[in-house]
């Protein structure tokens, strides 16, 4: 690994940014400024991740990238199309790749071990990007417009195991009334946003209930589905949420 960047440098650079979505522990002490995600232990990935190839689709600033490559990870590939402004950040808040890159290289990560491009999850195909042992798939699928293609393009470059955090309607549908009108139970229901309607964000297209997304696993080709919420009774947006892992019928794990 390269050297980390001074402290007092390092320091400067990660203030320099106006926005960070992840909080992302540094050298020397430092996190970088972001709040999610909420809980990590409730994304339930491997604590041992030796020689695999993991994939992760909407990295950001990079928190599960890196977090992977700790767990023992041999390569790392980062994919972000850079579509999500959380409805309300300026083009200027966000700044593509650097603050991944700032945070790579504080942590001496190599470029051929920890890879990022910039490219839509619509665009994963074997020939482009080989296959993946394991895919993080998180916060992105109720940003898609075409979500269930997407977990088939993720099925076709995965071998091994998928996990899924997504926002959910078990709790909470704006359609149906708000916090404790949703689709509890196993009511397998998706709703469409034309508009802003889900969070005020214009990126939110559909959100699944759980059963509805271990239903969209099923038929992308995984099984094994497991499902699972960050909170049994939320009463804030952020905290309506759900996860959940499959692997591919041929997987050796």
């Amino acid at each position: 690994m390269s050297a980390a960047p001074h402290l007092d440098d390092l320091v400067t650079r990660v203030e320099s940014f106006p926005f960070w979505y992840h909080k992302i522990e540094l050298p020397g002490g430092l996190t970088t400024p972001g709040w999610a995600p909420l809980l990590p232990e409730a994304y339930q990935i491997p604590d041992d991740l030796t020689g695999k190839r993991v994939l992760d689709i909407g990295a950001w600033d990079g928190y599960w990238t890196f977090e992977a490559l700790k767990r023992g990870a041999a390569e790392v590939v980062a994919i972000d199309d850079f579509s999500d402004y959380l409805g309300h950040l300026d083009n200027r808040d966000r700044a593509a790749w650097e603050t991944f890159d700032l945070c790579r290289e504080a942590l001496g990560y190599p470029e051929d071990r920890c890879k990022r491009i910039e490219t839509s999850v619509y665009n994963l195909t074997p020939d482009k990007f080989g296959t993946f042992d394991v895919v993080f798939f998180f916060g992105t699928l109720y940003h898609l417009r075409y979500p269930l293609l997407a977990l088939d393009l993720v099925s076709s470059v995965c071998t091994g195991e998928v996990y899924i955090e997504t926002a959910i309607l078990d709790d909470f549908s704006p359609y149906q009334g708000g916090f404790g009108k949703g689709y509890p139970g196993q009511q397998v229901v998706m709703e469409f946003y034309p508009g802003d309607e889900y969070g005020s964000n214009h990126t939110n297209w559909w959100t699944p209930t759980q059963a509805c997304l271990g239903m969209m696993m099923l038929a992308a080709g995984f099984e094994k589905i497991n499902v699972w919420k960050l909170a049994d009774n939320p009463v804030e947006l952020p905290h309506c949420r759900g996860f959940a892992c499959g692997v591919k019928p041929s997987a050796t794990l």
